[in-house]
């Protein structure tokens, strides 16, 4: 029986610009080492086409704010050290997944933790299993304002901050082997929701 705090992770999350397929507008990246989790790296990155009146609504950021940021390949390396753990960890972590394959080339993902999937299957029978909703359920953004001023939800610091308390919550007292069991079948991921 392995303890998950073997492991180091990322948790990652990215928001888009609101086109198919999304491009990358706001990355941000906390790791997780030995249960701790880390300090966050953001990056804002101008994105190849205009963010959408959609997107922006989702998550606040204009094409004013992004106007002066630098192009993705002007952030590459540093997105790739902060990506450098044994595991990645995201809610609906296919959508962030997909993105960064799209973005990073020929980047080798390593083990995914999805916490949309764990919590659908260690945590049965909510009518939610939407970041927010786990959010509120387990009082996981309690103190983030305290050392980081200017959070919401649907920015990636914000999420990758609650995301990384989820997945702490969910691992607590559960193996390694516990998390990775993923049943056949499982849930249906909610629809990408990256704007």
């Amino acid at each position: 029986m392995t303890d998950w705090k073997n492991l180091s992770y990322v948790v990652v999350d990215v928001e888009g610009n609101g086109h198919q397929p999304p491009d990358l507008v706001e990355l941000a990246a906390v790791p997780v080492v030995d249960g701790t989790i880390g300090e966050p790296t953001s990056w804002l990155v101008q994105p190849d086409q205009p963010i959408t009146h959609f997107a922006r609504k989702i998550h606040g950021i204009s094409n004013e704010q992004v106007v002066d940021a630098p192009v993705f390949g002007l952030v590459e390396a540093d997105v790739l050290k902060a990506l450098d753990a044994s595991a990645l960890i995201a809610h609906n972590a296919h959508v962030d997944v997909g993105v960064l394959q799209r973005k990073l080339g020929g980047w080798e993902c390593p083990e995914v933790f999805d916490t949309l999937k764990l919590a659908r299957r260690l945590l049965p029978g909510r009518d939610s299993y939407k970041l927010g909703s786990l959010v509120r359920e387990f009082d996981l953004a309690s103190g983030l304002d305290d050392d980081f001023r200017d959070l919401q939800p649907h920015r990636a610091t914000y999420d990758v901050l609650v995301t990384a308390r989820l997945f702490v919550h969910l691992a607590d007292r559960r193996t390694l082997d516990e998390l990775r069991d993923q049943p056949s079948g499982g849930g249906r991921d909610e629809e990408p929701a990256l704007f």
